[in-house]
C-alpha cells in the first residue's frame, strides 16, 4: 500500500520498530507502514504460538487463516519489490547499491521457506492437537520474526536509502502504482486496507490515507469492526 498522492510531507514517518528513515525526495510512508504491519504481525504469531492451547483447535484453524493473509500480503510486496523496484535501482547504481540489491533478492529468496513451513505448522496443529508440533512451530514462528526483521532493518537503513538517491518522485510513484498497486479485486482491496490499519497509530494512517476519504471511511464504517473480530479470535491467546 502507497500513500495518498493528495497528502502532505514532513520528512519521513518515523514507526516503532523502524530501524531507520532516509530522508529524500520520495515519501516512503507506504513503505514504512508495510513493514510496521509485519513487525505487528509476526510479534503476534510468536506469541500465539507459544500461548495457544494445543487444543483449541478452532483458534488454530482462525491462526492459519491469519497466516494465509500475512503470507499472501507479504508475497505481493516482495514481488513489487523484486519485478519493478529493485531493477528500476540497479540501473543507477553503483558497486556498492548492486551489492545491497542483491542481498535484498537472496533475503527475500532465504524468508519464502520458512514462512512455508510455518503454514504447515499451523495447518497441522488446526487439524490434529500435536504438543511437538506446536513445539517445531514455535521454534519456525520466531525464526521468521527473526529472519524478516533483519531483513526489514537491513532495507530500511540501506535499500530505501538508494531510493531517495536515485529515483526522481515521478519514477517512484510510477513504480509504486504499477508494481505495489497492481490490480486487486474489491475483496483483496478490502482486505489489505483492514490488515494495514488495523492498530496503526492514528498520526500514521492519516498520513497514510491523505486526501483519501472513501477509504477512510470503509475502513471506520465497514472493515474495523469485523477484522477486529477475527483478530481477537486468531490472537486470542497472544495477550
Amino acid at each position: 500500500m502507497t500513500r495518498s498522492a493528495n497528502a502532505p510531507t514532513a520528512g519521513q514517518i518515523n514507526l516503532p520498530g523502524q530501524a531507520a528513515a532516509p530522508d529524500g525526495p520520495n515519501d516512503l510512508t507506504g513503505m514504512f507502514v508495510m513493514h510496521w504491519a509485519f513487525r505487528r504481525d509476526l510479534d503476534r504469531f510468536a506469541a500465539a504460538a507459544i500461548h495457544t492451547p494445543v487444543e483449541d483447535q478452532a483458534a488454530w484453524r482462525a491462526l492459519a487463516r491469519r497466516w494465509s493473509l500475512f503470507r499472501h500480503v507479504l508475497h505481493d510486496h516482495h514481488t513489487g519489490e523484486d519485478e519493478g523496484l529493485w531493477p528500476a535501482l540497479r540501473s543507477s547504481a553503483d558497486a556498492a547499491g548492486a551489492a545491497v540489491l542483491d542481498a535484498m533478492a537472496a533475503e527475500h529468496h532465504d524468508i519464502d521457506p520458512l514462512l512455508a513451513s510455518v503454514a504447515e505448522g499451523m495447518d497441522r496443529m488446526a487439524a490434529t492437537p500435536d504438543p511437538d508440533a506446536r513445539a517445531a512451530l514455535e521454534v519456525r514462528v520466531v525464526a521468521a520474526r527473526e529472519r524478516l526483521g533483519r531483513h526489514l532493518a537491513h532495507e530500511e537503513r540501506d535499500a530505501l536509502a538508494l531510493i531517495q538517491r536515485h529515483l526522481p518522485p515521478a519514477e517512484w510513484e510510477r513504480i509504486s502504482k504499477v508494481y505495489f498497486e497492481r490490480a486487486k479485486t474489491p475483496r483483496e482491496v478490502a482486505a489489505l486496507v483492514a490488515w494495514v490499519l488495523h492498530d496503526l497509530p492514528e498520526p500514521a494512517a492519516a498520513r497514510l490515507l491523505g486526501g483519501a476519504a472513501p477509504v477512510r471511511v470503509l475502513w471506520r464504517l465497514v472493515l474495523r469492526r469485523p477484522f477486529a473480530r477475527r483478530e481477537r479470535r486468531a490472537f486470542r491467546y497472544a495477550g
